[in-house]
């Protein structure tokens, strides 16, 4: 939560900074690019940060959760934008990922041996409905949501050695439901939109280890992703 806030701090900085300096509050502001949206397709670039985790269900009351510590990671990718009506488009975004997040398991005995940093890198792959409000000046704000679905680069999945060799094994590919908001803010010569978004695995991830009594996987119903996505677009 605390890196939720400070991505919101960080998203609010921006807007604010960019609205001023486009004269958005203005009774007569310049409007830039003002024909940009009509174009039935345009495309761009993103750049970002990403805060990766896992949602763990039981299948017996653990007593004490598994317990995943996330980290920042980055994005980088293209962004492909269809226009579909005056407020609606089509976004295709596809991405590298890179995060990591520090997974501690109560029901091994071995202070060391329970902990694993699970390094992945992604290649996601969002197909999203873009709503957008009307254009206020240099400045709309707009909804987006849809469905991604990821390859995980990192995720084991093909080894033979599990977690008793340290191996922390996932599936490579998984489905996902995304939702978020934005602004874009139009400049004398590009748009730029920060954005936020919310990121949900639909799939189980986690591939068992080969004792199916193992402390690691053996209580575990499901593992889903859960991440929260900041990025900086420029069209």
């Amino acid at each position: 939560m605390k890196k939720l806030f400070l991505y919101i701090a960080l998203f609010t900085g921006l807007c604010c900074n960019a609205q001023f300096g486009t004269n958005v509050f203005s009774k007569d502001p310049i409007i830039n690019l003002e024909n940009f949206d009509k174009q039935r397709v345009h495309w761009g670039y993103f750049l970002g940060f990403n805060s990766y985790g896992f949602k763990f269900d039981y299948i017996n009351d653990p007593g004490v959760d598994i317990e995943v510590k996330q980290t920042t990671g980055f994005n980088v990718g293209l962004v492909g934008n269809l226009r579909l009506f005056e407020h609606l488009d089509l976004r295709f975004e596809p991405g590298l990922y890179y995060t990591q997040r520090n997974l501690s398991f109560p029901e091994v005995a071995d202070e060391f041996d329970r902990l694993r940093e699970v390094k992945s890198t992604y290649l996601h792959f969002p197909l999203l409905l873009k709503f957008s409000a009307k254009r206020t000046g240099n400045v709309r704000p707009y909804l987006v949501g849809g469905f991604s679905r990821t390859l995980n680069l990192s995720s084991n999945e093909d080894a033979q050695d599990d977690n008793l060799s340290r191996i922390f094994r996932m599936k490579k590919m998984t489905n996902n439901w995304e939702i978020g908001f934005g602004v874009d803010l139009y400049f004398e010569y590009f748009k730029f939109s920060p954005s936020i978004r919310g990121v949900f695995g639909l799939k189980d991830e986690l591939v068992r280890d080969n004792d199916p009594n193992s402390p690691f996987t053996g209580n575990v119903a499901s593992m889903k992703t859960r991440a929260i996505l900041v990025n900086f677009t420029f069209h």
